[in-house]
């Protein structure tokens, strides 16, 4: 008797990886599959964030978001949270840094 076990999990791929492959060939837009951040910034005036979870920190100098995959930190001067929904936020202010944090 064939051990197939062993085949089966050498032949496997990883879920990520799989999941990858899947998305690509249907050329499903990544945001939607994996729930990825969006950040469509206009200048060092403003932000529009899509796709966060929550906000862990807001300060006129740094807004620190959660987000599905990271951590994003937006650093300047007289930051704003304009509005805000379940989905999508603007920001405003003098944007100096945008940084994505593990």
């Amino acid at each position: 008797m064939k051990n197939t076990r062993n085949k089966k999990a050498s032949v496997r791929k990883s879920p990520n990886k799989l999941t990858s492959n899947v998305v690509e060939s249907l050329q499903v837009p990544k945001d939607l599959a994996f729930g990825s951040v969006i950040a469509t910034i206009t200048g060092q005036s403003e932000a529009f964030i899509e796709n966060y979870r929550g906000i862990i920190e807001y300060t006129d100098s740094k807004i620190k978001l959660q987000t599905k995959t990271c951590k994003m930190e937006l650093v300047g001067k007289g930051l704003n949270i304009e509005y805000y929904t379940n989905d999508e936020m603007k920001i405003t202010g003098y944007i100096n840094q945008i940084n994505y944090m593990a």
